[in-house]
């Protein structure tokens, strides 16, 4: 995962080298940052990359399907599959008594072939978890052979405009739109937001600023509605005049109206002038002002 902060860089790294093995990995981390990339990745860099991944989402699994589906992979002896147990943390106590059921009958099977590796995610602290009886010990002991924690992006904010650029450039490509470029006191505000989603909320950003054509109504959101956790002061966003905030919040109000405007009327801009009530050329200037893609 491309990045510069020096905890994605040791991730990477620690990744790669994990990845040549076959010990049962256990990503931690808060919900969107990442988990299910890196466990892909894991196994797409893994001596049995080509082989398939059974992913298991842990969260709404029945014991005898979790049951079933570990048992069919362990009987397959063409090829050594990999299972992906997506929040392991959410099975209940007869879904896991039942997977280690299928993770011991593999072992003291005489006839049995390598089982498929374990690749396991989870949101809450395991560790804790079997310390409160909330999860099956011998269980956490064979997904976790090695535990990898994912930083959260609020740790490492130096990676959000190269994850953003990316964002924005697939999106756009994906809407057949030009990308945004996105202003360095705009990105400042992006970098003073604490990302409670993570990841997964930067890549929505990135899918409404595409949509939108610009980011300017998202910044003002973000800034009267900033992420605030417990024990942070409230966001600054640098020192400025009152006639530059009102001039900000006049533009940004505008630009809001101009796009709901474009929207209702599905981006007929001679319709838009006019319930706008300003000319067709005063319209058509302002959307050139606001860099939306096409103009």
């Amino acid at each position: 995962m491309a990045g510069c902060s020096v905890a994605l860089q040791s991730l990477n790294a620690t990744i790669g080298d994990l990845a040549r093995t076959d010990m049962p990995v256990l990503l931690l981390g808060e919900s969107g940052t990442g988990k299910e990339v890196y466990a892909r990745l894991i196994h797409r860099l893994s001596p049995n990359g080509a082989q398939p991944l059974t992913k298991l989402g842990c969260t709404i699994i029945e014991p005898a399907e979790l049951l079933a589906v570990v048992r069919r992979a362990d009987q397959n002896e063409e090829r050594e599959e990999a299972l992906l147990l997506d929040n392991v943390d959410e099975l209940n106590h007869d879904a896991q008594r039942a997977l280690l059921s299928a993770l011991q009958e593999n072992e003291t099977n005489p006839g049995g072939h390598k089982s498929p590796r374990l690749i396991s995610t989870a949101t809450r602290n395991l560790d804790r978890e079997v310390n409160a009886g909330q999860f099956r010990r011998e269980l956490y002991y064979r997904i976790a052979g090695v535990k990898i924690r994912l930083p959260a992006l609020r740790e490492r904010k130096e990676d959000i405009p190269e994850f953003l650029e990316y964002f924005l450039e697939r999106c756009a490509r994906q809407m057949g739109r030009k990308a945004v470029t996105v202003l360095e006191e705009e990105m400042e505000i992006l970098q003073g937001y604490d990302w409670p989603g993570n990841i997964r909320e930067l890549e929505n950003l990135a899918r409404k600023i595409a949509a939108l054509g610009t980011i300017g109504q998202t910044i003002t959101e973000m800034k009267n509605t900033g992420s605030q956790t417990a024990d942070r002061p409230p966001m600054t966003f640098g020192r400025t005049s009152l006639k530059a905030v009102a001039r900000e919040a006049s533009r940004m109000a505008e630009r809001d109206m101009i796009l709901k405007a474009l929207e209702r009327t599905h981006w007929n801009r001679k319709e838009a002038a006019k319930q706008l009530e300003i000319s067709y050329k005063a319209l058509l200037y302002k959307i050139k002002l606001m860099r939306v893609p096409g103009n």
